[in-house]
């Protein structure tokens, strides 16, 4: 699920600025002296013509935070559809985070508005940071760039940010298993052998003289410093020597709960890795297993187990 948000974050970015949506009305008298009585602003530039032309304005200007309001879609409005945080939103409450708290905004005012003008705004998605894990629950902090413009001349700008968290006891929406979301092993010198065989569908084992030996290692067992190490390949079958059911928390690309088995196998050598498509009620020590390659891409292969059924 993770990837999933951060591939719909990575798109809507690079959509870049939305179109201009335009205000339902223009910088109006009537609007400002209900602004400036609510808020219990006195500052008379805004409402007195005297005033205004005293302090070198000319006329009456709208007070520089009611800048928002020139552009709200009103009680019934809905968002556009190319709206970035509207669309963000919409897939973070898919992904079960439903709830929402606005954290800080930052206003950038570059003049002041004059009655009349008309006020167009854009908005353009900056950032998406996450999964968090706050006092609120884990969520996702959305962070949005608004822009408004008289004609072709940006007047204002905001920086908004808000988080997306899934309630405390909401469960997320179940997730098919994807054995591409995986963690990337370090190959090295020492094991690209073995991640090669895996590539060929190949389970190998390091072989140092006649002693075998996995995970492989720089050095033979008995300290033999002239000894070269070379592999065989394992007929791939064993029995359960140990298991964990993973059932919290959740990991990308797995579909909760899983088991991930530490199989003995036939060669003498215990191997790790997921066994896939088992039920954990019916996993126990010494059940029969199969190796099974779990291809993430072309570099790597990942070796797995069924049961042998």
């Amino acid at each position: 699920m993770t990837g999933a948000v951060e591939a719909a974050a990575e798109r809507l970015a690079a959509q870049g600025e939305s179109r201009p949506r335009l205000g339902r009305d223009p910088v109006n008298p009537a609007m400002v002296h209900n602004w400036v009585e609510a808020m219990g602003d006195t500052n008379p530039v805004y409402t007195d013509s005297d005033a205004a032309g005293e302090a070198g304005h000319g006329e009456p200007v709208a007070p520089p935070a009611m800048m928002q309001v020139w552009t709200m879609n009103g009680l019934h409005g809905t968002r556009a559809a190319d709206d970035p945080l509207g669309a963000m939103i919409s897939v973070l409450d898919e992904a079960g985070f439903t709830s929402v708290v606005a954290t800080n905004s930052e206003q950038t005012y570059h003049r002041y508005l004059r009655y009349g003008e008309q006020v167009s705004a854009t908005g353009r998605l900056e950032s998406v940071v996450g999964p968090k894990r706050t006092g609120l629950g884990e969520g996702w902090f959305v962070t949005t760039r608004t822009n408004w413009y008289v004609g072709e001349e940006l007047v204002a700008e905001m920086m908004f940010r808000v988080l997306k968290f899934r309630p405390p006891g909401a469960e997320p929406p179940a997730e098919e298993a994807d054995h591409t979301a995986v963690l990337r092993p370090v190959i090295s010198r020492d094991t690209e052998f073995f991640w090669e065989g895996t590539r060929k569908g190949e389970l190998r084992i390091q072989r140092w003289g006649s002693t075998l030996r996995h995970p492989p290692g720089p050095m033979p067992p008995d300290g033999d410093l002239s000894a070269v190490p070379d592999y065989v390949v394992a007929a791939g079958s064993g029995t359960v020597y140990s298991y964990v059911v993973h059932h919290h928390p959740r990991v990308p690309g797995k579909k909760l709960p899983f088991v991930v088995a530490l199989v003995e196998l036939d060669e003498g050598v215990r191997m790790l890795g997921e066994l896939v498509d088992a039920d954990p009620d019916e996993v126990r020590i010494g059940l029969p297993v199969e190796v099974t390659f779990l291809r993430v891409d072309e570099e790597l292969t990942l070796p797995g187990w069924r049961i042998a059924r």
